[in-house]
């Protein structure tokens, strides 16, 4: 029998059920959102503001962007373009040729790219364009992986790093100075007012919202015997350098109404492919494709924040009018925050084993970065799993 004290001591110590956007399914938790008096995240309100933009006034507006930064003879490219072979990216590099651009595309290569990775990158090279595939040594970046996981739950710090960074430094050093982003991250996924109406990206734009989650590009030399002369790539280039050359960064989502599944179908009608099954944790087949990695960066956001990939695309798709709200629901009960044992049918001990890690000692850094107050627990205050290591949330919508 369960006693009086007991249970009030259970009252005392059980956590607040996690509060949903009334209108998508983005909860509290995830940083940077804010909601409003009617109980609506900053990122649907961000959309609906779509509705009120002068969106052939946009595009008049890029196309003045991009005259002002055309080569005058030809004897230098138009812009960068970053790209990883994805949709978004197979998008934007068409976009730009379609504008009479001269595009250089860059990508910053990825640590364990995938089958499917690389034929879309080759697909984006045959549309026509001059193209950069910057390699960082693999040997230290496996160290920043294992370091950045076991720090701050990222294993793929690196990459959220280098693909801000390489692609500048190229504008830099082939004296370019237009870089053509894709999303305003923060305008798609919900944030501070003043950072979703940015069409530029800037250094504080990256500090602040690139991913680095505190951990800095210099507190790095003296761990895992990385040094200054491994971290180039991973560096910013300096003011000067970037005043030198008049590099800028535009948000191309800024002046085209952004949407990740129809880039997706516009890629493939350009010979993008995608998968023949759904990807791991998501919901889609289009998108997050290149990377064996992936699976375990989303399922570190699922345990800190109680929200995975699925969440954000169920989202994307009820905004747009594609989903209702109790069907999305479903959906991401199904596929969010599962345990990923394969990620694009690689097992996740191929991803470990690159990284020197075993998976007891994967596990053990899982259950470290495990946000308990958005999970079941049992009463010593230890994670409850089910047989394949799932996590139960203590609620996925609002009470009732």
């Amino acid at each position: 029998m369960t006693s009086t004290l007991d249970t009030a001591a259970s009252r005392r110590t059980a956590p607040r059920p996690i509060v949903y956007c009334r209108a998508c399914l983005y909860p509290e938790t995830k940083p940077d959102i804010l909601f409003d008096e009617h109980g609506v995240c900053s990122a649907c309100r961000h959309f609906e503001q779509r509705a009120d933009v002068d969106w052939d006034a946009r595009r008049a507006e890029l196309v003045s962007v991009l005259d002002r930064f055309r080569s005058a003879n030809g004897s230098n490219y138009d812009c960068i373009v970053p790209v990883s072979g994805g949709k978004d990216s197979t998008a934007q590099t068409i976009r730009m040729l379609e504008l009479g651009m001269n595009p250089l595309c860059v990508t910053a290569t990825t640590d364990q790219l995938s089958g499917i990775g690389r034929r879309n990158i080759e697909n984006l090279k045959a549309l026509g364009v001059d193209f950069v595939e910057y390699t960082l040594n693999p040997v230290v970046r496996r160290r920043i992986n294992r370091l950045a996981l076991t720090q701050v739950g990222d294993i793929s710090w690196p990459e959220h790093v280098a693909i801000f960074t390489i692609p500048v430094r190229v504008a830099v050093q082939f004296g370019v100075r237009l870089i053509v982003w894709g999303e305003n991250s923060q305008n798609e996924y919900g944030g501070p007012a003043a950072a979703a109406t940015d069409n530029v990206l800037t250094r504080r734009w990256l500090e602040e919202f690139g991913g680095l989650l505190g951990l800095r590009v210099t507190d790095l030399p003296g761990q895992e015997n990385i040094e200054p002369k491994h971290l180039i790539a991973y560096t910013y280039p300096t003011d000067d350098d970037l005043a030198r050359v008049g590099v800028t960064g535009v948000f191309l989502g800024h002046y085209m109404p952004w949407d990740g599944y129809q880039n997706a179908l516009f890629a493939q009608a350009h010979g993008f492919e995608t998968l023949p099954h759904t990807v791991e944790g998501s919901l889609v087949d289009y998108e997050n494709l290149d990377n064996h990695q992936t699976g375990i960066h989303d399922y570190f956001k699922f345990l800190k924040y109680g929200f995975g990939r699925a969440s954000d695309i169920a989202c994307s798709h009820v905004r747009r009018g594609r989903l209702t709200r109790a069907d999305a629901l479903t959906l991401v009960r199904r596929h969010d925050g599962k345990f990923p044992w394969t990620y694009l049918d690689g097992p996740i001990q191929h991803v470990l084993e690159a990284i020197d890690m075993t998976l007891d000692e994967f596990v053990a850094v899982c259950d470290r970065f495990t946000n308990k107050r958005l999970f079941v627990c049992d009463r010593h205050g230890d994670l409850v799993k089910d047989r394949d290591g799932n996590l139960t949330k203590i609620n996925d919508d609002n009470p009732d």
